[in-house]
């Protein structure tokens, strides 16, 4: 099974999927995270930092990134029955990218889906950490180019379509509660998924 964390920044993922970390499955678990900590994930962090770079070229280095992704981590361990659990994956590509590439495409959240769509493997559950564009830019301290509050509100405007479009697979937590309280709110939803 393929669980993912999506949400805006500062919604709480990255704190979420390391108290899952700590937790001792009944099972093989593997904990990955998007952008990878592998060369191309490190090109992706290197555009994030780049103000000006070209946003079509940087969805095609999140692409090779969620490619490399799949074909090296969340394949092989979901072959041998694992349960993967992803702090972001292409949600967060399609909400994130088809945000930054609204001025090129009519519809720029179903472009980065359809380039996505032939290869990609789906998450089978999606826990989204629910929180407003004003708190995610705050808790973020945005510190770069995707972590404004205007960003964000056009991120969130995805993330609802998504939701819209899929919304058995969505377990939606309200991420503006105390940590604790969301924390044991994602444990419970990622238990109740196993």
């Amino acid at each position: 099974m393929l669980i993912t964390l999506e949400g805006l920044d500062g919604s709480g993922k990255s704190s979420c999927h390391e108290m899952l970390q700590a937790v001792d499955f009944p099972h093989e678990t593997v904990f990955t995270r998007e952008p990878t900590t592998t060369w191309y994930g490190e090109a992706v962090q290197r555009s994030i930092a780049d103000d000006d770079a070209d946003p079509l070229a940087e969805l095609f280095l999140y692409v090779a990134d969620h490619a490399a992704h799949i074909s090296e981590t969340v394949a092989p361990a979901l072959d041998r029955g694992a349960v993967v659990i992803s702090d972001r994956y292409s949600d967060s590509r399609y909400a994130y990218q088809g945000a930054t590439l609204s001025d090129r495409f009519e519809d720029s959240l179903q472009f980065v889906r359809e380039i996505h769509q032939p290869w990609t493997r789906p998450p089978d559950a999606t826990i989204y950490l629910d929180v407003d564009p004003d708190t995610g830019a705050k808790r973020s301290g945005a510190t770069n180019k995707f972590e404004t509050a205007d960003y964000l509100e056009a991120v969130q405007e995805n993330y609802e379509r998504l939701i819209q479009t899929e919304p058995e697979r969505f377990v939606r937590i309200d991420a503006t509660q105390p940590q604790e309280q969301v924390q044991a709110e994602v444990l419970e939803a990622v238990e109740t998924l196993l």
